[in-house]
């Protein structure tokens, strides 16, 4: 506690030093910012509101959306306050929150596409047993488990930074408060947390990745063991989405936290690519290639319009 008192606030850096640069990046960020929110929440509201849809594949789709506006929401309002201020300072307390809850958030959402991968295996592969694989007590208990495997893997990482001491300097040649780019800035030696920090990520990527790749591989096998090609198409087009997900979001995240922490261009694009744009793109992928979602949302849409023009129909009769 008192070796995190030597300084009392760091100075983030940001994408650009540039003023109408920064406009420029708060108008976009903005903009991506309440498309991620309003896209995952759409996608949330359909699913809980359409009976159709309470099915494991969407159980775990609808905690996906909420992982997405939590992990979005870490880190953009902070950038966006930035972006508009002189004062782009962040206290010590509030650095190590934000990185508590980054690698919470990031943690939790490589296990439940993990889980994802082994529900599409499992309907694909073995449908007849699906609904017994699959039902709702393991579908809790797998989310659970990605929950609590994000926070211990945050809660360790975060503990163990306490040890450093930082004494000047105080800026953060990134956007946010991820640990990589705390480490340059600690006068004591952070071999410790570095390798701490490198091993429980690449402990999380082989301990999800290969029973995501064993997933594929076998619903690979199984959709290529497919008679007609209309049958092909449709799994092709189920597992596509969450593929594309897995790719975006582990090949980027994996990148950062294994690379050594240099606060180059690149490590910030990337920390842009798996914090901001991932969450983004997921219901978008989600629901422009999945027909039954596109159907959810129609009906749920109609229904919606249904119940104003009664109301209004209401009002007038009443008058």
């Amino acid at each position: 506690m008192k070796n995190l008192s030597i300084i009392e606030e760091f100075v983030l850096l940001g994408l650009s030093s540039d003023t109408d640069i920064q406009t420029v990046l708060f108008v976009l960020f903005l903009g991506i910012y309440l498309l991620t929110l309003m896209g995952n929440l759409m996608m949330i509201l359909v699913i809980r509101s359409d009976s159709r849809l309470h099915t494991p594949m969407y159980f775990f789709l609808g905690h996906l959306s909420f992982l997405d506006m939590c992990y979005s929401s870490v880190t953009v309002p902070k950038m966006l306050k930035n972006f508009l201020s002189q004062k782009k300072t962040i206290s010590v307390w509030g650095c190590i929150t934000q990185s508590f809850f980054f690698i919470l958030s990031g943690g939790a959402e490589g296990c439940l596409l993990s889980a994802m991968a082994y529900d599409r295996y499992a309907a694909i592969c073995h449908p007849l047993l699906y609904t017994v694989v699959m039902n709702r007590p393991v579908c809790t208990a797998m989310v659970s488990a990605a929950w609590m495997t994000g926070f211990l893997n945050s809660l360790v990482n975060n503990l163990c930074i306490q040890s450093l001491k930082f004494c000047g300097p105080n800026i953060i040649s990134h956007f946010s408060c991820e640990l990589p780019s705390l480490f340059p800035l600690s006068c004591s030696d952070p071999m410790a947390n570095t390798i701490l920090l490198a091993g429980s990520t690449a402990f999380l990527g082989l301990v999800t990745l290969p029973l995501i790749l064993f997933s594929y591989s076998k619903i690979m096998f199984a959709i290529l063991s497919i008679s007609s090609s209309g049958g092909r198409g449709k799994a092709f087009s189920t597992c596509s989405s969450h593929l594309t997900v897995v790719l975006l979001f582990y090949g980027t995240a994996l990148f950062r936290y294994i690379s050594p922490p240099s606060g180059s261009v690149l490590q910030r694009v990337v920390s842009i690519q798996y914090g901001v744009i991932t969450s983004l793109i997921n219901p978008l992928i989600y629901s422009l290639k999945n027909q039954e979602v596109k159907a959810a949302l129609q009906r749920t849409l109609h229904q919606q319009m249904c119940v104003f023009g009664v109301r209004n129909g209401n009002r007038m009769f009443a008058l």
